[in-house]
């Protein structure tokens, strides 16, 4: 097995004791942790019960009780959506934001700045690893919204390729469900011939 993969497993199985050292202290379970991190980074097309159940590869049952704990608890809050019916939008409550202060995450990411390393090269890395194993795995992809194929800048803003919406700057780097991988760069000419993105 590649030393890589063994170091993965291992910073794997720290992160899910971290989630559930984090669950345990505010009487949750670990998948309660981690739906109000999804939700702490989701947009508003990824921000469904549908889309947390692709998110992590769960049951809509499973979904609908673990908003249920967390409606109960305060920690979520349902909005309707004006333009789509029976369709809710999910968000967290200040109640449900505290839960995440000085999170799994948060400690992942100190960890992160301590590394004397390119943050950019390593996230580029990590996420091609983890659009490989997507498509291995027939899983859904996400990723950050501004990162996506249908990205569109504009002179007023930013708009979705693939719904036509505008998007808000602050939607364009939070989670998407629509996410899908940027095309191949296109191939250097010769030397010195290379063009900006």
């Amino acid at each position: 097995m590649n030393p890589t993969s063994l170091l993965l497993e291992r910073l794997g199985a720290l992160i899910q004791q971290s989630v559930r050292d984090d669950a345990a202290r505010h009487g949750l379970l670990p998948i309660h942790v981690q739906v109000l991190h999804y939700l702490s980074q989701a947009n508003s097309y990824s921000d469904l019960p549908i889309a947390i159940a692709d998110y992590f590869g769960i049951t809509r049952g499973t979904v609908s009780q673990t908003l249920a704990v967390l409606e109960r608890k305060g920690l979520v809050a349902k909005t309707p959506d004006a333009r789509h019916g029976k369709r809710v939008h999910l968000g967290l409550t200040p109640a449900g934001a505290a839960v995440l202060e000085n999170s799994w995450a948060e400690r992942v990411d100190s960890a992160l700045g301590t590394l004397p390393l390119d943050a950019a090269l390593l996230g580029d890395a990590l996420r091609g690893l983890l659009v490989a194993l997507q498509r291995i795995n027939g899983q859904h992809a996400f990723g950050v919204c501004r990162q996506c194929a249908h990205f569109r800048r504009e002179p007023e803003g930013a708009r979705c390729g693939l719904t036509g919406e505008p998007l808000a700057s602050a939607q364009t780097v939070r989670i998407c469900r629509e996410w899908s991988a940027q095309p191949a760069a296109p191939a250097a000419g010769p030397a010195g011939d290379e063009h900006p993105a």
